[in-house]
């Protein structure tokens, strides 16, 4: 199954529909089944302590999948995260903007599976692993 949506249309899109978060996050890669998504770190994704929040790299998560969804199906604003795990691994390198690796497992129907590893850039370790479905909106 090719990519329906590259790389640039995909930030497109994600810019038009979540215009809050314009600038959050940087689509890197898109590929058959596979996407790249980095988060710029500021000091607003930071918890005490200095690192960075665990609920900064669930969004991080999410968003990579739903690019990684959407990046095969088209532009579907409607579909939805219906369950999700995330392990954090080890503590984020300060300093360094978070980069998630999105690999679809599953593209059906009605659901999608995705894996997500969360590297710090330069990293080789990732910080966090996530498990994510989503369901697909009918056609």
């Amino acid at each position: 199954m090719p990519v329906v949506l590259d790389k640039t249309e995909l930030q497109d899109f994600l810019d038009e529909v979540f215009p809050q978060l314009v600038g959050e996050f940087v689509v890197e890669h898109v590929e058959e089944m596979y996407t790249e998504i980095r988060l710029p770190v500021a000091e607003k994704h930071l918890r005490p302590g200095g690192t960075v929040s665990g609920p900064t790299m669930f969004m991080l998560a999410d968003v990579a999948v739903y690019a990684g969804v959407l990046s095969m199906i088209g532009k579907k604003a409607l579909a939805v995260t219906t369950s999700c795990s995330l392990d954090f691994m080890r503590k984020p390198a300060a300093g360094k903007d978070l980069l998630a690796k999105c690999t679809l497992l599953k593209l059906g129907k009605m659901l999608a599976v995705g894996d997500v590893l969360i590297y710090s850039i330069g990293e080789d370790k990732p910080v966090a692993r996530s498990t994510m479905t989503y369901s697909i909106p009918p056609k």
